[in-house]
């Protein structure tokens, strides 16, 4: 299908676009109403102004509280002096910035050469994408975290390691699930972003600890081995290798961590396949990939951490199947097994999420470039000297890597052009909402207790 060739069918395209996006949103996907984003105001304002532990609060009629580490508490501070409406709304600020950042990088700022249209478009494709529709309608910080981590991941590309690091270690101390990412600078040998990282982890962690030892105490000596804190673990919308086993009623922890050891080994090696051949990209997006599959809880909004992934997709010629993914992962399509996963159809349909991700750890092209991309800018390691008079000039190879984000325009949202599949109807809309986040069943009531049930 080709793009309208005036401005004015273009700008019917895009209203037809932005009307049938918001049809969408409003049908068949939850709006959950910034919950989390209530989960962390309302913690941090009892923490600061009424002398409550962090890890005691609860949003009130539920069993959800805090559940990060507490310099992500220390980070989020500043909610202590504002009312909830002006935290939504500066949360919705950051994370569209974050988002704008995220895209820049992803595809190298080549959004640019489609002008206003190619970015509506890529805007439509990319408010369908269900882990960002509820990173944004809770109040997520997922994207804050990628953007972060993006940005080491740029440095590292380019040669300017300096800084880098820093992104990875500030994402690490607010949530764990980034700490992978230091395991990939270790596998690069790159010591010193690896130390860096470390560094700026162990020093948030270590303020945190200063600011109030006692939560500090209880959150890495007993909330954070509590998974039960976040919610159940055959919760549909855990998308992670113990989500599965939970769903078919395998409760083995001996079971979950040699699944794990497994997807470990083949990141280790495809990682460092990426890393030898200079791919940083496609690096990150393998990373980012197992960090959703290892982790105990891997709700549906962490998947934004497979964006890098569709944009490798993309940037190495799979633009189709990278289309073809991404509409899956716009459907919905799990919360149809929201009430019974059992069977073979439960077995398949209820992961489709991880299924997709393990797909894209497995499969992901690695040191691969479409021969129409732009010219590469080069990291300064692998910089050439231009040809000289006496020697014919040659074409730089195709499966040369570049650094981050050799993505088409648009990036994930170019990706996903090759349509969206309308969610089914069915089921979508209620049930789920009395979870927001995992759990049914709180339990009893103890002083900062590793029982509450807590925010993801």
């Amino acid at each position: 299908m080709n793009a309208p060739r005036t401005d004015r069918g273009r700008l019917l395209l895009v209203f037809a676009l932005a009307a049938a996006v918001t049809v969408f949103t409003a049908t068949v996907p939850l709006l959950r109403d910034w919950f989390d984003l209530r989960v962390y105001h309302g913690a941090v304002n009892a923490w600061v102004h009424h002398g409550g532990r962090l890890y005691d609060y609860q949003v009130p009629g539920t069993a959800y509280g805090f559940t990060y580490p507490p310099f992500a508490a220390v980070a989020m501070l500043p909610m202590s002096l504002v009312g909830l409406h002006t935290a939504i709304a500066a949360a919705l600020v950051l994370n569209l910035a974050a988002l704008a950042l995220v895209v820049h990088l992803l595809t190298d700022g080549t959004w640019r050469r489609h002008g206003w249209f190619g970015c509506a478009v890529g805007l439509c494709l990319l408010a369908l994408y269900e882990p960002l529709r509820d990173t944004f309608s809770f109040g997520q910080v997922n994207i804050l975290l990628l953007a972060l981590v993006l940005t080491d991941a740029r440095l590292l590309a380019t040669g300017r390691e300096r800084l880098a690091g820093v992104g990875i270690g500030l994402a690490a101390a607010i949530k764990l699930t980034p700490a992978v990412f230091i395991g990939l600078l270790l596998i690069a040998r790159r010591w010193r972003a690896a130390a860096v990282a470390s560094a700026v982890t162990a020093a948030a962690t270590g303020l945190a600890a200063w600011v109030d030892p006692a939560a500090s105490r209880f959150y890495w000596t007993d909330a954070l081995w509590d998974t039960s804190r976040v919610g159940r673990l055959a919760y549909v919308s855990n998308q992670s290798l113990q989500g599965i086993l939970a769903r078919l009623g395998v409760m083995d922890r001996a079971v979950w961590a040699g699944a794990v050891l497994v997807v470990l080994g083949i990141w280790a090696w495809r990682a460092r396949r990426a890393v030898a051949a200079d791919d940083w990209p496609a690096a990150f997006a393998l990373t980012g990939a197992t960090a959703c599959l290892v982790s105990p809880i891997t709700w549906v909004h962490h998947l934004v951490w497979l964006l890098p992934a569709f944009a490798v997709l993309v940037r190495s010629g799979h633009a189709r199947v990278a289309g073809v993914l991404y509409a899956v992962m716009c459907t919905s399509v799990v919360w149809l097994w929201f009430h019974d996963a059992s069977g073979i159809d439960g077995f398949l349909g209820s992961n489709v999420y991880t299924w997709i991700t393990l797909g894209l750890l497995l499969w992901l092209p690695v040191g691969q470039l479409r021969a129409d991309a732009l010219p590469l800018a080069r990291s300064t390691s692998a910089t050439a000297t231009a040809p000289s008079r006496a020697a014919p000039e040659t074409t730089p190879a195709v499966g040369h890597p570049g650094p981050l984000s050799r993505a088409p325009a648009t990036g994930v949202a170019r990706g996903a052009a090759t349509g969206v599949a309308c969610g089914p109807g069915r089921d979508l809309t209620r049930s789920p909402s009395s979870e927001p986040t995992g759990s049914t069943s709180p339990s009893a009531a103890n002083p900062q207790s590793s029982s509450r049930r807590a925010s993801s």
